[in-house]
């Protein structure tokens, strides 16, 4: 007998074995594996599996992408996760997904065979839903603007509980999908508790569903996830809803969390009655009776589990057998290293140069230039980006009020025309939402370039950011994300305040996984934008709001194939009594400071914060004995620190004076521009620390 659903083709034995397997691996890691300590974070999915290995069967489209959460092991099983690598990823073997890098549940799967695409898992609540918009979005554009045929009718996918239908990025992603009528499916498992928080607590009246009735362009759909025909129908119509390109769907599915959140919840905030009626909602029962009424017998169904537990203890025999990860390994892959991921990222072809050496060696000499006429910062930023937009079909430029207006310091002015609404666009009011989709898009295989008006702006979507870095890293180089992220920092030319002025590059720099250009002038700006934007890393370029339209910054325009390797910096003043250290707005105010020493100061502006050239500011320290860095940002644990600590540890004994910093005391900057010229490093300021380091 045939258990194929006949107008959908579901085959429910192949549920069934799925199902089977998954329980029996939960089983065997809280009764076995984790009381032994090889699987050191366990997190189960009874309960949930019927639902997840039914949408499954459902992603049927070769460019279908889901990004799923740490109780989507059923999911990742169905989508062709083998035993021996579930079990290997518990166990931190080097056979799992991430190679021992990253938690056992926190699943990436690159598309093959047909399958849908798992996207790189957060640990953070809630952070699934906006790079699952940015794959949407790709969709689109691949389809419809650069005529990909075969990315026509897929769709994205972004499961999760409803404990994180509270978090910023679920209401960021579902606002993006619905106003641009996007792909997308919100897959949402009600089991009705977020570890031990009721689901009142996310929502009111603890459904997600009512609440969103009224939501434009949303079809919404639920349903009871432990009832298999009416689990598959909810799922049909949702998928095929979004398929069709009608617009995206929330889909509620009700489910049950049989076990604790972990392994070491007792869930004593159940009351017993709760526990039992859970259980009698249990979706295995449910599917052995669903499969009974098609008249498997008893004798079949007991056969179906004991495969499904032979096939598990092999896969354990193979897992336990698999070496461990390599130690020294565990630095590699935090940067693009010559080899493209095997999903996102550029392909060999469209890198055109390496941000820095393949084998970190930086290069001796960077591209030529070729002088053209004088430009302000700002112009140079703009007039890069259009060239490699011409020269690159995946680049896309969006931010908030980048696309008529033209960005609110005038970077992407009549770029929209130029290009289009498709490639240069407004996004909504959110920056969780602007990189978060912008992570999905770089995964798909575009280069987006998102703009952030100012540096403190970028702090909602701080979580987004982290996981950008460490993508490549936690997959072992399965998948990458590079976004070139423009954020304008620091000071104006006529003013400051706390929220329009903040630099803080020190931030950024302990964000594993990103590069970080600073560049002082228009000249340096083209050479290191364009290095970022054919690279294959996340990179932030910092453009100096008091730089942006002045003649300290302006260069003449170098062209355009004019690169800048990162971590090279640029030795503007030879001297051989001290080594001055600077970027960004500094750089000005420390060469007009210096001309009252000529011969004396050896000036380095470093250009790119991750990395530092910091063999060129060793060589200098090690020739003059003494070394000064000034920046803007807050003095405490600023990037002086870093700098100075590499000095001491390398160049000690080549000191003829202490290592000092000149520094932004640990404070905003002020609006009064008394006050702000009070805090911040002026040209007399540093002046006379170059004079007293000079005298010592």
């Amino acid at each position: 007998m045939a258990y194929v659903q006949p107008e959908s083709g579901l085959d429910w034995l192949k549920v069934a074995r799925l199902m089977l397997r998954s329980r029996r691996l939960d089983q065997l890691e809280v009764e076995q594996l984790t009381p032994q300590g090889k699987v050191k974070y366990q997190f189960s999915s009874g309960g949930h599996e019927l639902a997840q290995v039914l949408l499954a069967q459902a992603l049927d489209h070769p460019h279908d992408a889901a990004m799923v959460y740490y109780r989507s092991r059923p999911f990742a099983l169905a989508c062709g996760l083998s035993l021996v690598d579930a079990l290997a990823g518990g166990m931190a073997r080097r056979a799992g997904p991430s190679q021992g890098r990253d938690v056992g549940v926190m699943f990436n799967l690159p598309a093959q065979n047909g399958r849908p695409t798992i996207l790189p898992a957060s640990g953070d609540v809630g952070a699934q839903y906006t790079p699952s918009v940015g794959w949407a979005q790709a969709i689109v554009y691949r389809a419809q603007v650069l005529g990909q045929a075969e990315w026509q009718g897929a769709i994205a996918v972004a499961t999760g509980g409803e404990g994180s239908t509270a978090a910023n990025g679920f209401w960021a992603a579902l606002n993006i999908a619905t106003t641009q009528c996007l792909p997308m499916l919100f897959f949402i498992e009600d089991n009705s508790f977020g570890l031990s928080v009721p689901v009142d607590f996310q929502t009111p009246c603890g459904d997600i569903t009512t609440n969103l009735s009224g939501y434009n362009n949303l079809k919404i759909i639920d349903g009871d996830g432990t009832d298999p025909a009416q689990a598959w129908q909810c799922i049909h119509e949702a998928v095929t809803h979004v398929r069709n390109q009608a617009g995206p769907c929330l889909l509620r599915l009700r489910v049950v969390r049989l076990t604790g959140h972990t392994f070491i919840d007792d869930q004593a905030y159940k009351s017993p009655e709760v526990r039992t009626a859970e259980a009698a909602r249990d979706p295995l029962k449910h599917l052995e009776e669903h499969l009974r009424d098609q008249g498997l017998s008893a004798e079949q169904w007991a056969q179906l589990d004991q495969e499904a537990q032979t096939e598990l203890a092999e896969a354990l025999a193979s897992a336990e057998a698999a070496p461990e990860p390599d130690p020294s390994q565990a630095t590699r892959h935090l940067f693009y290293e010559g080899t493209a991921p095997l999903q996102g990222g550029l392909r060999p072809e469209n890198a055109l140069i390496p941000i820095i050496g393949v084998d970190g060696v930086r290069p001796v000499t960077p591209t030529s230039a070729s002088p053209g006429p004088r430009l302000n910062l700002v112009d140079a930023v703009r007039r890069t980006l259009e060239t490699e937009m011409r020269l690159n079909p995946r680049l896309l430029v969006f931010g908030e009020d980048v696309g008529v207006k033209g960005g609110v310091h005038g970077a992407t002015l009549d770029m929209q025309s130029h290009f289009g609404p498709e490639r240069v666009f407004d996004t909504s009011l959110n920056e969780d939402g602007i990189i978060g989709r912008a992570a999905g898009m770089a995964l798909a295989g575009l280069l987006p370039a998102p703009e952030i008006q100012f540096r403190k702006y970028a702090d909602p979507a701080h979580e987004q950011l982290s996981d950008i870095g460490t993508i490549r890293w936690r997959t072992a180089n399965r998948f990458a994300a590079p976004v070139v992220v423009r954020i304008p920092v620091g000071f104006g030319k006529k003013t400051g305040d706390p929220w329009h002025s903040v630099s803080g590059e020190a931030v950024y720099a302990h964000l594993p996984g990103w590069r970080i250009a600073y560049p002082s002038n228009a000249e340096d700006a083209v050479g290191l934008l364009r290095s970022a934007l054919r690279g294959d890393d996340p990179t932030f370029f910092f453009e100096h709001r008091a730089l942006l339209d002045t003649s300290e910054a302006r260069r003449p325009y170098p062209g355009d194939d004019y690169c800048l390797f990162f971590g090279v910096a640029a030795h503007l003043l030879e001297g051989d009594a001290l080594t001055v250290i600077t970027w960004g707005a500094m750089l000005p105010r420390c060469l007009q400071a210096a001309q009252d020493f000529p011969g004396r100061i050896d000036l380095l502006d470093l250009r790119t914060i991750i990395p530092w050239d910091q063999a060129a500011v060793l060589e200098s320290v090690r020739r003059t004995g003494k070394a000064l860095v000034v920046h803007e940002d807050t003095r405490t644990a600023g990037f002086a620190g870093e700098i100075i600590a590499v000095i001491a540890d390398q160049a000690f004994t080549d000191l003829d004076a202490p290592l000092q910093r000149l520094a932004v005391p640990d404070v905003p900057i002020p609006y009064n521009l008394a006050m702000m010229d009070a805090i911040l490093p002026t040209v007399e300021r540093i002046r006379s620390h170059m004079q007293a380091l000079l005298d010592f």
